[in-house]
């Protein structure tokens, strides 16, 4: 099992992808996590970085596939992988097919997570989250039931900047320009697949399932 999930932000990839590895015995790639682990740990490629992170620019390919293949080729992911968040563009996914090849791996499948625009930004711009202890909550779904303060903790809920509505659709905007390219190359390949969210707006892991037409049972 080697799994794209394609997908915009506030599209459910991160939580998707956490159901799948907790069930299947396959490594959970974030790009995120990558960059964060090789910055906390000072690693070369995390230096480099670094300094594009703390200038405010984007972490160039080449230090993100660089990071992409040292994780790849990590012993968890002997058994499978999902990769969430990466590839974001062709130039990225060219890369990904080379490392792959060389590894005598290939994606087994590509999944595109397609949310409406306007329930992701529902779901982003509703999100609070504890300044204590970090519990997320929703406005529009998932209320606190003490207001603005945490269930939990009681400490206070705060909108992340990102995560106001001129924002997400910015970031939904870049999303578009970069993804759809990205989704017609792997359109033209086999397995590519397209999940509808439920009428609650979630994909779930039996959705997923359902559609590569996996049993319960299958690893």
């Amino acid at each position: 099992m080697r799994i794209i999930l394609l997908g915009s932000p506030g599209a459910g990839k991160g939580s998707l992808a956490a159901e799948i590895s907790k069930k299947y015995p396959v490594a959970h790639i974030s790009t995120g996590d990558i960059l964060r682990e090789n910055v906390k740990n000072n690693t070369p490629l995390g230096v480099k970085a670094r300094s594009f992170m703390e200038s405010g620019g984007l972490v160039s390919d080449d230090i993100v596939i660089a990071m992409m293949e040292e994780r790849l080729g990590r012993p968890d992911c002997e058994k499978g992988f999902i990769l969430d968040g990466f590839p974001r563009t062709v130039s990225q996914a060219e890369a990904l097919e080379e490392i792959l090849e060389k590894a005598g791996m290939a994606i087994s499948s590509t999944v595109l997570l397609d949310v409406d625009e306007d329930l992701v930004v529902r779901r982003l711009s509703g999100r609070r989250i504890c300044r204590n202890c970090g519990a997320i909550y929703n406005v529009n779904t998932r209320p606190s039931s003490k207001g603005d303060r945490c269930e939990i903790c009681g400490g206070e809920l705060y909108q992340r900047d990102d995560d106001r509505e001129d924002i997400v659709r910015q970031r939904l905007g870049v999303y578009y320009r970069e993804t759809a390219p990205l989704i017609s190359y792997f359109e033209k390949k086999r397995s590519f697949l397209r999940l509808k969210p439920n009428e609650k707006g979630d994909i779930v892991l039996e959705d997923f399932e359902k559609a590569l037409g996996w049993r319960n049972d299958n690893a």
